[in-house]
């Protein structure tokens, strides 16, 4: 007679660990903009001014430490038009990149409406680029083979040591960025094992650390739905899926950032409306409507379901219901149904800084009654900037690749100390007039960039005198066409991903480590 076998049971219940949010340093860049800054008067050009006034002074003396025992006793010339012939010298600017094939506003306005634009390119770059140097005074044209393997784009600030040729041109023999920015100290155990692995390796030596998860690229509403691999996602992330490994893995997650393009763009559907309805329904002035809320009811169930396990946060992106400029603005809460009824349900803006404290200060925190807010635990946080994408894939069109990678630009970017140079050239961006919230303030412990054609990982780090900048970078590939979540270990940076998929009637799971 057969006999049934006893489920079994873990020892203890499973405790999620709890981590807590910091207020911000003051000088980090707040990406809210208010009704008195909300503002269009300004011209764009002031961004760029204000940006190479706050670079200008990391510029110079990364040059002058590099620089200052080079043969010929090089001299800094502070306008680019002030150069003189033969003479050898460096000069600090702006790079604008001078491409026959990027988009011009202008073309687009003279061009005859009846022909049809033509499709938009995936590259911008072609062997006719010019790349100049400018600052107040003007610009000079940059050449030589040194500059032109440097990997630049739009808006980057540089100095550029050579010599002024006949024709008016700076021959480039070297050149120099801003570097990356200093980063808090902090006292989390951070060993050198996330130096020395990209993946993290499976038996943790520490099973209590806290851990975040990361997915972008939901795209919710899309006309090839992936709600068999969201339900998966959803019931791994509950601790309702798989055995006790991937219960015990689900059960050190500490929070969910989602990284944009929860909602997958909208498509029309005026095509599928009969004309014998559509004339009926603009009989008393109503327009047909083509808008279907089943995509957002559908996303605030299983944010819903999430939110009753762990704080989640929600960036906009290129296809979420938040406008085009960066930076993005919130999402409306009213929009994800009962889970914006949790306070750790939070909505951020695109890109967001998030300063994240380890458990034993949340729990120092609960146990003294004590908000997040007024929580001491500047020495035992980690920082994240996360942004949905825009500014990586906007820069990614002008360069070649290979030998340029996705990675290898966001690893430019720390060291140009500024995560969306583009803007507002090619990338829409709102027009500041006093300040560049996108230079990098502080170094952040983690850079994550949503909505990435796959994943990939880098540590970055920069010797700073007595210190040493150390930053994960992390793309985040979209969860509708890989299947993939991210997870990373809050006191080593090591990162491990698990992805999903799901066939007919039944489901896969598999962690790749």
């Amino acid at each position: 007679m057969p006999t049934a076998t006893t489920m079994r049971v873990p020892d203890a219940p499973k405790t999620r660990p709890s981590t807590s949010l910091v207020a911000p340093p003051n000088k980090t860049p707040q990406f809210t903009i208010d009704a008195q800054n909300k503002s269009y008067k300004h011209q764009y050009a002031n961004i760029y001014f204000v940006r190479l006034r706050l670079l200008r002074g990391f510029v110079e003396e990364q040059a002058k430490k590099k620089w200052n025992e080079v043969a010929g006793n090089p001299t800094f010339v502070p306008r680019v038009l002030d150069v003189e012939k033969g003479q050898l010298c460096f000069i600090i600017g702006t790079v604008y990149m001078d491409m026959p094939l990027k988009p011009n506003v202008l073309d687009d306005i003279a061009r005859d409406h009846s022909i049809p634009a033509p499709p938009p390119r995936k590259k911008f770059n072609s062997p006719d680029d010019i790349i100049t140097l400018e600052d107040e005074s003007g610009r000079v044209c940059l050449v030589g083979d040194r500059i032109r393997s440097a990997g630049l784009v739009t808006g980057v600030i540089i100095g550029a040591l050579g010599i002024e040729t006949n024709s008016g041109d700076f021959e480039v023999v070297d050149y120099v960025f801003a570097g990356m920015a200093p980063q808090v100290s902090s006292e989390w155990d951070s060993s050198k094992r996330g130096e020395e692995m990209d993946i993290d390796e499976s038996g943790d030596e520490f099973p209590s650390d806290e851990w975040i998860a990361l997915v972008s690229g939901l795209e919710v509403g899309a006309p090839s739905p992936t709600d068999g691999e969201l339900e998966l996602l959803t019931e791994f992330l509950t601790g309702e899926l798989g055995g006790l490994s991937e219960q015990n893995s689900a059960s050190r997650i500490s929070r969910l950032i989602i990284a944009g393009n929860s909602l997958a763009p909208v498509v029309s559907t005026s095509n599928s409306v009969t004309e014998e309805v559509d004339r009926k329904t603009r009989r008393y002035g109503q327009e047909s409507a083509a808008f279907s809320p089943h995509p957002t009811i559908n996303l605030g169930d299983h944010l819903l379901d999430i939110a009753r396990s762990m704080p989640i946060h929600v960036l906009p992106g290129e296809s979420d219901p938040s406008g085009t400029i960066l930076p993005q603005q919130t999402l409306p809460r009213a929009m994800f149904g009962g889970a914006s009824a949790y306070s750790s349900f939070r909505c951020e803006t695109n890109p967001a800084y998030i300063h994240i404290a380890s458990g034993s200060a949340s729990n120092a925190a609960a146990k003294n009654g004590a908000s997040s807010s007024k929580v001491d635990a500047s020495e035992r946080r980690r920082t994240l900037l996360v942004n949905s994408g825009q500014p990586l894939n906007d820069m990614f069109k002008y360069l070649d690749s290979p030998p340029h990678t996705r990675l290898s630009i966001a690893s430019s970017t720390l060291h140009w100390r500024h995560m969306a140079p583009t803007a507002p050239d090619t990338l829409w961006c709102h027009p500041y007039f006093t300040t560049d919230p996108f230079i990098f303030a502080e170094t952040p412990d983690l850079y994550i960039i949503g909505n990435q054609p796959a994943f990939g990982t880098k540590m970055v780090t920069d010797k700073q005198d007595e210190d040493e900048a150390r930053c994960r970078i992390i793309l985040v590939p979209g969860f509708r066409q890989t299947g993939t979540l991210v997870l990373v270990n809050l006191r080593t940076l090591d990162v491990k991903t698990v992805s999903f998929a799901a066939q007919s009637m039944g489901g896969a799971l598999s962690s790749d480590v």
